[in-house]
């Protein structure tokens, strides 16, 4: 096929999908306005959308471009102020777009940004996260009311939760938290010499690079931009399926135990994988299931003082 070949039957294809296409327009068009036009005008539209019809079926592309013609003119002629307009077509569009978007934020995912360092190494200031809504159950909007709860919350996983608040500081009040799930409803949780214990159970806690400098950046303070180096030693865990490192300061001088509790019903113990940098339930208690927002899935951005970090996009949270 030559060139003007290809050019013409690209035209015919693009003339029998506009045919199709306000072919279905017209006939909705003349069935919602047929109390509103005479009957001689609904005849002389429905006799156009035969006869294109029938161009259509004959496969006469000749014949198609005429009745799409001739009924575009019967259309404008009797049935002009059922067409939607240009403005309107793009309003409902994204009016659509938007309730399927608010819909998707309110009940199945929601992108969170990390604004703090209280979770490194698993996440880092400047990851943006996915997280799962519906896996706990679907909050009614405006309330802590929850329904349909696929699983309860488990340790090892890493959650999104709205800030338990038992101090009623109105700064805090609206601010969400993410952390790692260490013990869950009944449970006992305590921290000897750094190491964690759940039910009496120390949770496997190997050194990582043992001799090994470690370091990270962390923001001096949320919203400064300003990041400062740490030293650290690390340490890997494992609570149920979930392997990840935790971070620890020397130079924080932070409590190296903390005494045992136990978890109240439909309640929650978190801790940041940073320990020795993470406001955490060691300080403001369980989390209730019904302040939990989702899961943490994956990143799918980061960017960090350094520029964008092309490693980290689209990685599982552990």
């Amino acid at each position: 096929m030559g060139e003007g070949g290809l050019k013409g039957w690209r035209r015919d294809r693009r003339v029998v999908k506009e045919a199709k296409v306000f072919l279905v327009e017209a006939r909705r068009m003349l069935r919602k306005s047929l109390d509103r036009v005479p009957e001689t005008a609904a005849d002389a539209v429905r006799e156009a959308i035969v006869e294109l019809e029938a161009a259509l079926e004959a496969a006469d592309v000749d014949r198609v471009r005429g009745a799409l013609h001739a009924l575009e003119e019967q259309v404008d002629r009797h049935l002009s102020f059922a067409r939607k307009s240009v403005v309107r077509e793009y309003a409902e569009t994204i009016g659509v777009a938007i309730l399927v978007a608010l819909f998707l934020r309110a009940f199945v995912v929601e992108a969170f940004k990390i604004p703090s360092g209280s979770m490194i190494p698993t996440l880092q200031v400047g990851d943006h996260i996915f997280v799962n809504k519906y896996l706990y159950g679907l909050r009614i909007p405006g309330t802590d009311l929850k329904f349909f709860g696929v699983v309860k919350p488990a340790r090892g996983e890493v959650v999104v939760f709205r800030f338990p608040n038992p101090y009623h500081l109105a700064s805090e009040e609206d601010k969400d938290f993410i952390k790692r799930i260490v013990a869950v409803e009944g449970d006992t949780v305590e921290v000897r010499d750094r190491v964690l214990y759940v039910n009496g159970q120390a949770v496997p806690h190997e050194p990582v690079n043992p001799g090994q400098p470690c370091a990270y950046e962390d923001i001096l303070d949320e919203g400064s931009g300003v990041f400062m180096e740490k030293r650290c030693e690390a340490f890997g865990e494992r609570l149920g399926e979930h392997t990840y490192t935790t971070f620890f300061d020397p130079g924080t001088g932070a409590p190296r135990s903390w005494a045992p509790r136990t978890i109240p019903p439909r309640s929650v113990f978190c801790m940041g994988d940073n320990r020795d940098n993470s406001h955490d339930s060691r300080f403001w208690g369980p989390v209730s299931f019904d302040l939990i927002k989702g899961r943490a899935m994956f990143i799918w951005w980061s960017r960090g003082r350094e520029g964008v970090r092309t490693g980290r996009m689209f990685s599982r949270v552990p």
